[in-house]
């Protein structure tokens, strides 16, 4: 295997206030020991000064230009490693770290990517060139950094050849989504891909189509360009002008293409909507010469720069317009807080950013706030002077709020969960190890090593109750929702009303259509009991026919209404087909009318007949009267059954019933007849409880009547079942749901329709069949014989009664002497009274009663 040692060049980063460097050791900005080093990359500095010499040598000159922001995100690493060596996650084992300033330039952050690749434990800086590096142990085991996706890229590519995890806190370029460029590069923040689509859908749904853009030179600008203009193409927006800027300031040509940029916008005077991909610096030039030249507009920004307070703290920079930005997650500030108010405490030996910072902070002691970073930014390019320790801690603490006001929450919550990630992948990994030990484990292992294991599909993950996003659990995805890839952060929704899906479902399914389908058990033996009835109405019928002139057949009516009547049943049986099957139009409309109008005409002819049976055997003259005028059978069928067929016309013309899809149910679609209407449905089925009640009520008048042809009693009783089934309908239809609705309405029919068939042709068939001698003329008028004598006596009772109770009233107190004779006379005047009537009533029984009476039956 061939080896190639480099040895390590001295690359100076001279800051402000310290001479060059002379080790390798002078180009680390802050270090602490431990037993795993994590690295970090940060541009602290804005720039790196061009050099004079002519030819340029390789070597890295000063870096200028000290940006607090970015300083704060180098406290933010140290304070989490801090954090997580004071817990317990690591039990033992304590994180170090190397912290580099790239001063915003590929070339140093190529340099400190060196040192992370350099060999552990060799007295020499060497990097050895290797076929295989799964044994290869560099000085650091992972890199937090860098802030831009162009340098992220530079050292990611480097960092590749050993496969050592990179997690960036800031680079949101959607390339470096492609694991086959990137394999070893981690990210805290969502891709640009996201925050592009959000701001093209800001814009589309803020009624803007004729916008403008600038962004830098580099890869996170045309990469977020381009994929901005797909966005906006989708949204139906235009670009009117694409600005672009260099993308480091160490570039000369910057203030010319800013001035540029801002006559191209004063230029386009309807463009008042600017989205801007820019650095912080490149903003606050922009801006700074936007105010003086009074440019107005409306500015979408990037997560770049849309919290900064280096920007918010322009001077008069309300005067630009409005800003609307998006933003990363923010998290829990307040440990970084208490370690940003402590900071005065904090060694600064081994960390030349911090030691800077306070050089800085005594020369602009006397400086406002509200220039205090300009200042820091302004010195920083010149040499400092040192000053007293006491010093130093005074300005800390008069200074005490500055650093927490220039403080991002997202981007310091961003590396939180960076340092946490790879402190939970780190446990993980010496759980079977010594991790005291530097040689525990290579950098590689740690891409294999999660702190929650991947979820599979059909899972989705859910944030613990720590911070960080990198520690979940899986959780299944409920009923209806789906997940059909790993580690996926929500479960999709199915389409509730076509499809559905199992707990922890991979992908949806169809609903199954249902309804009262023919082949189902419960439909066969309600149409087995549909066609018994209809063999029953047929057997009936025939028995009647075959027993035309018998005073039974005679007594019900003759045989026209006992076959309307049949009918009426027939049809009743018949109607119950067509709530089985799969619904049609026809069907949910034929089914309510066809059972409505013909339970209405036998009800209307069970009518007639109890009116006709109540008329034969009244004994009261003023009943009797009555019912004559009231008794016109023809018209009292067509009047009943015509105002049910006016209900159901009047209901199929505005309110007809309809085939409807529930898709209320989770797994299945019940195809069912939407009765269109609940109020025509009501009254169609009240009208028919109105006449069952009317012809209840005349039937238990004539309950009394002769036995053997007395049908009062027996319709009385199938009017008694009628109201018990469909009064137990009601509740039991309103609570009943799915596909088996339509059957409980069939029941009802079934039981409603048997027992008026049954309490009305049974009994009469029984005599027919069973007890012939009844049946004949002489028998039938032996009875009614019978039962008008016993009538008639108890009428002529009834009137002796009456007389008494009136003699009895109209008498008045006698004297002793003359009560006898009073007395004696009252009851022969009622004896003669109670024979008068008996005579009369006899001759009327004998021979006028039995005559009227058989022809009326």
């Amino acid at each position: 295997m061939a080896l190639l040692i480099i040895p390590m060049t001295c690359f100076g980063s001279t800051l402000a206030t310290s001479p060059p460097c002379q080790t390798p050791d002078d180009f680390v900005a802050a270090t602490s020991p431990g037993h795993i080093t994590i690295g970090g990359l940060f541009a602290i500095h804005e720039k790196m000064l061009s050099s004079e010499d002519y030819p340029r040598r390789p070597e890295i000159q000063k870096c200028v230009g000290f940006e607090i922001s970015i300083f704060l995100q180098a406290l933010a690493m140290i304070h989490s490693i801090e954090m997580i060596n004071n817990s317990p996650l690591l039990s033992g084992v304590t994180l170090g770290y190397e912290i580099y300033d790239t001063c915003t330039e590929v070339t140093v952050a190529m340099a400190a990517t060196l040192r992370f690749l350099s060999k552990l434990n060799c007295s020499r800086e060497i990097v050895e060139f290797k076929c295989d590096y799964s044994s290869y142990m560099p000085r650091v085991k992972a890199v937090i950094g860098a802030g831009y996706s162009e340098i992220t890229m530079a050292v990611s590519r480097m960092l590749n050849l050993q496969l050592m995890p990179q997690v960036s806190y800031e680079s949101t370029a959607e390339i470096l989504s492609d694991k086959i460029r990137f394999p070893s590069f981690l990210r805290t923040v969502p891709s640009d891909f996201y925050q592009t689509k959000a701001m093209a859908h800001l814009i589309q749904k803020s009624g803007w189509n004729w916008i403008g853009i600038i962004a830098t030179d580099d890869d996170y600008g045309r990469l977020a360009l381009n994929t901005f203009t797909v966005q906006t193409a989708a949204n139906n927006v235009c670009i009117a002008f694409k600005e672009v800027l260099p993308a480091f300031l160490s570039d000369n040509t910057i203030e010319v293409r800013i001035n540029e940029t801002l006559e191209k916008i004063i230029a386009e005077a309807q463009v008042n909507v600017i989205v801007v991909f820019l650095r912080q610096f490149h903003v606050f030039k922009l801006f700074s010469k936007a105010i003086e030249r009074n440019i107005n507009k409306i500015w979408i920004a990037s997560d770049n720069w849309s919290t900064a307070t280096k920007i918010t703290t322009i001077p008069n920079v309300k005067r630009i317009g409005k800003v609307v930005g998006f933003t990363f997650r923010r998290g829990n500030m307040s440990s970084f807080h208490s370690f940003l108010q402590n900071l005065h405490i904090f060694p600064s030996e081994n960390n030349k950013p911090l030691h800077e910072y306070a050089m800085l902070l005594s020369a602009c002691a006397y400086v406002k706030d509200s220039d205090l970073s300009q200042c820091i930014s302004n010195n920083s390019q010149g040499t400092l002077a040192y000053k007293a320790n006491e010093d130093i801690e005074r300005n800390f603490s008069l200074r005490n709020d500055f650093l927490w006001d220039y403080t991002e929450p997202g981007l310091v919550h961003s590396i939180q969960l960076a340092v946490r990630a790879l402190g939970h992948a780190i446990r993980d990994l010496c759980q079977a190890r010594d991790c005291q030990n530097p040689n525990a484990f290579q950098p590689w292992e740690q891409i294999q090593s999660k702190c929650s294991k991947e979820c599979s599909p059909g899972q989705m993950k859910k944030t613990t109750r720590s911070q960080h996003i990198c520690c979940y659990e899986c959780v299944n995805c409920p009923e209806n929702h789906y997940s059909n890839q790993t580690d996926m952060d929500h479960c999709l929704l199915c389409n509730n009303e076509t499809h559905w899906a199992p707990v922890r479902s991979t992908r949806c399914f169809e609903k199954e259509v249902e309804y009262l389908n023919w082949n189902d058990s419960l439909a066969i033996l309600l149409l087995s009991l549909s066609l018994l009835g209809i063999l029953f109405v047929l057997a009936i019928g025939i028995i009647f026919t075959r027993n035309l002139n018998t005073p039974i057949v005679k007594s019900s009516g003759g045989l026209l209404v006992c076959y309307v009547i049949l009918l009426c049943h027939f049809l009743n049986f018949a109607s119950t087909g067509f709530f089985i099957g799969e619904p049609q139009d026809f069907t949910c409309k034929t089914r309510q009318t066809l059972f409505g109008v013909s339970f209405t005409l036998c009800i209307s002819c069970i009518l007639m007949k109890s009116l006709k049976i109540l008329l034969a055997f009244s004994f009261d003259p003023k009943l009797q009267n009555f019912l004559k005028c009231l008794y016109k059978p023809i018209l009292i069928i067509f009047t009943c059954t015509g105002i049910q067929v006016v209900i159901c016309t009047i209901w199929l013309i505005f309110a007809a019933p309809a085939v409807e899809e529930n898709v209320s149910l989770p797994r299945v679609i019940i195809l069912e007849c939407e009765e269109g209407s609940v109020l025509a449905f009501g009254t169609m089925l009240g009208y028919i409880a109105i006449l069952a009640f009317i012809c209840f009520i005349f039937a238990f008048k004539g309950r009394k009547l002769p036995e053997h042809y007395n049908e009062a009693k027996f319709i009385t009783f199938g009017m008694l079942i009628y109201f018990i089934a469909w009064i137990t309908f009601i509740p039991v239809y309103a609570t009943t749901f799915g596909k088996y609705l339509p059957a409980v309405e069939i029941i009802v029919i079934l039981i409603s329709n048997y027992g008026i068939l049954c309490c009305t042709f049974f009994p009469k068939c029984y005599v027919i069949l069973c007890k012939q001698e009844t049946n004949t003329k002489s028998a039938f008028l032996k009875m009614i014989y019978s039962y008008s004598s016993h009538a008639a006596s108890s009428l002529a009772i009834s009137h002796v009664s009456l007389d008494s109770t009136n003699s009895s009233i109209t008498m008045t107190d006698p004297s002793s002497g003359g009560r006898s004779a009073a007395w004696q006379e009252g009851k022969d005047l009622q004896a003669q009274a109670f024979a008068h009537i008996c005579r009369e009533n006899a001759t009327r029984v004998s021979k006028i009663l039995p005559r009227k009476r058989i022809s009326s039956i």
